[in-house]
């Protein structure tokens, strides 16, 4: 009974009047001739496509999820997964923004950011087949050997093949020093590996020909730790010299996990009995290559989590519109029925709002983050490379963990909308928030998201980064330092901005004495971190709608009063935040172990 409608207008928002990717684009070489046009033609066609052929699965592939045949290992995904992933092939989605070396189209990667959001309103189980193809694409772009590209990219970006990551195993998650799996070398230059993996998304499935998977294992001589792990591509079906498929690779799915949510997707046991691998960069160095991927995958997550707030907030508001119960508290709304709406509502209010400020200010943090990843991979300034790697580096665990977060409460509240209606299967919300709860969990847990933003992007480099992302607060604030209309916002984000800086200050100066301090504070800290990144894109956003406010669009008015509703009811949330983070590690380290 739920419903989706590619946000369009605001995605063209966002881009043209806040961000003007047009021209920041067109300083590339690679993107000289973009275009306003061909950009919203683009998102326009991958709308249709979400709306009318992944998301009619959404709840169909939840409720049938995937199925494995014991004897043969194989998987089948959920009815109708594998004849719309033909559709997408057939349209070109996979190759949006691939190389065109490898029969990509080279659109910028903002292109595609915005259809995946959308793809993952629509139907994100489904979505994490392609999405963690895209992944393996990179990292194989960016690391593999000639034969290896030449190989597997074209069939990759064309979707014919499909990609996954296996690195967890069944005693060690993120600590992947632990690993077990074995590599051996072979005469001929490739190598044999053994070992099981858990937890591998889009591991074994139908809808493709044949499944890349990268693996990270260990050689025989390597040293202990994160240090001794290396990268092997390893595909399901052996690729012959002409590039059709051999032998069946003893690469198993060994079984599926049964989880709460994403039930549409594969989550496969993958077990290597002596499989047939190459080695993909330099000895030892895998995890290196293997982040490329894994970066790939956080901000991927993020996309999950904003589609699911943006799908969420939708229903939540048609049903807040059509439900009537009890009145007004001041006074009647609709003397011609038995009760109000109950949008009327103050608290029904918020969680919407809360969910709508949640969805449109992580859409501009997302494509302002991928627009920073087309310039560090195509400018032409080594500096300006330089300085977007640092930016996105910086943002990355932010997009991970502040989205996926944010869509986790969204998602909840939303649900809330409905009273008993959203708790049942039928109106489809309680799908959003067990598809939104694994977001948070993945690709490098929350905790450990914000271990990275203030261990090492932060304090790893004495604020450099931090420094980098203040200087444009700083210099919009400047800029709008003497615009009244503007003092509602640009105080209280130059307020945080000065609070984050002493805050991180602080928690460094702790850290020297007592390494604890970083992970007493890590989480508080990427969350008021994530809210300094929104209140600044909120900032931006409401400068345009105030410009822009005497047009008569209504999408304006919308938009200034929902900037008002973050700064007024979302971003104080960082006052209790600060004082938690700043209350130190004592109270959490000195209750013994026993004593639990």
């Amino acid at each position: 009974m739920s419903h989706y409608t590619p946000p369009l207008r605001d995605m063209q928002f966002v881009m043209h009047e806040v961000l003007d990717v047009v021209s920041e684009l067109k300083q590339i070489p690679a993107h000289a001739d973009i275009d306003a046009d061909t950009i919203n033609a683009v998102i326009e066609e991958g709308g249709k496509f979400a709306a009318n052929v992944a998301y009619p699965l959404n709840r169909s592939g939840d409720e049938q999820g995937c199925v494995l045949d014991k004897t043969t290992h194989e998987v089948t995904a959920p009815a109708g997964f594998k004849e719309a992933y033909a559709q997408y092939v057939e349209g070109g989605w996979p190759s949006l923004s691939c190389d065109p070396a490898y029969g990509g189209q080279g659109l910028p990667h903002v292109v595609n950011q915005a259809l995946y959001e959308m793809l993952n309103s629509a139907n994100q189980a489904w979505t994490m087949y392609p999405g963690l193809s895209h992944g393996a694409y990179e990292c194989l772009h960016a690391h593999g050997s000639e034969e290896q590209k030449s190989t597997y990219l074209p069939k990759l970006t064309s979707g014919l093949w499909t990609g996954t990551m296996c690195l967890t195993e069944a005693h060690c998650g993120t600590d992947l020093g632990m690993m077990r799996s074995k590599a051996e070398p072979q005469a001929d230059g490739t190598y044999r590996i053994t070992g099981n993996k858990i937890f591998i998304s889009a591991g074994e499935h139908n809808l493709a020909e044949n499944i890349i998977h990268l693996v990270l294992a260990r050689l025989p001589d390597a040293p202990a730790g994160s240090k001794g792990i290396s990268l092997f591509v390893v595909p399901k079906f052996l690729v012959n010299a002409d590039g059709s498929l051999g032998a069946r690779n003893p690469i198993f799915c060994g079984g599926l996990e049964h989880k709460m949510g994403i039930h549409g997707n594969a989550t496969a046991q993958i077990n290597l009995d002596g499989a047939v691998g190459t080695l993909v960069g330099q000895p030892n160095k895998g995890l290196g290559a293997m982040f490329v991927m894994m970066n790939a995958a956080r901000l991927g997550v993020g996309m999950q989590s904003l589609g699911l707030t943006e799908i969420a907030y939708q229903n939540a508001v048609a049903y807040a519109k059509d439900r009537i119960q009890m009145r007004s508290l001041s006074g009647v709304k609709s003397p011609d029925k038995a009760a109000d709406s109950i949008i009327v509502h103050p608290d029904v209010r918020k969680m919407l709002l809360t969910a709508r400020a949640y969805a449109e200010g992580g859409r501009a943090l997302a494509m302002w983050t991928t627009m920073l990843l087309d310039k560090q991979a195509g400018s032409t300034n080594e500096a300006e490379r330089a300085e977007c790697a640092d930016m996105a580096a910086l943002v990355t665990p932010i997009v991970k963990a502040f989205l996926t977060d944010n869509a986790w409460l969204a998602t909840s509240h939303c649900m809330q909308v409905f009273g008993g209606h959203g708790y049942i299967r039928e109106w489809g919300m309680e799908q959003y928030v067990r598809d939104a709860r694994i977001n948070m969990i993945y690709e490098g847990t929350n905790t450990i998201q914000s271990l990275d933003l203030l261990g090492r992007k932060v304090l790893g480099d004495n604020g450099a980064k931090l420094k980098k992302f203040g200087k444009l607060v700083a210099d919009f604030i400047e800029e709008e330092g003497t615009n009244e209309a503007m003092q509602e916002f640009i105080n209280p984000l130059a307020d945080l901005g000065d609070k984050v800086t002493k805050l991180t200050t602080e928690i460094g100066m702790k850290a020297f004495k007592n390494p604890d301090e970083v992970g007493a504070a890590a989480v508080d800290y990427l969350r008021v971190c994530g809210h300094l990144v929104f209140a600044y894109f909120w900032a931006r956003m409401a400068k345009v709608a105030l410009e822009k406010l005497d047009t008569g669009d209504a999408f304006y008015k919308a938009k200034l009063i929902t900037a008002r509703f973050y700064f007024a009811k979302l971003l104080p949330e960082t006052a209790s935040l600060i004082r938690t983070a700043r209350a130190g590690s004592a109270s959490l380290m000195e209750m013994e172990e026993a004593l639990f």
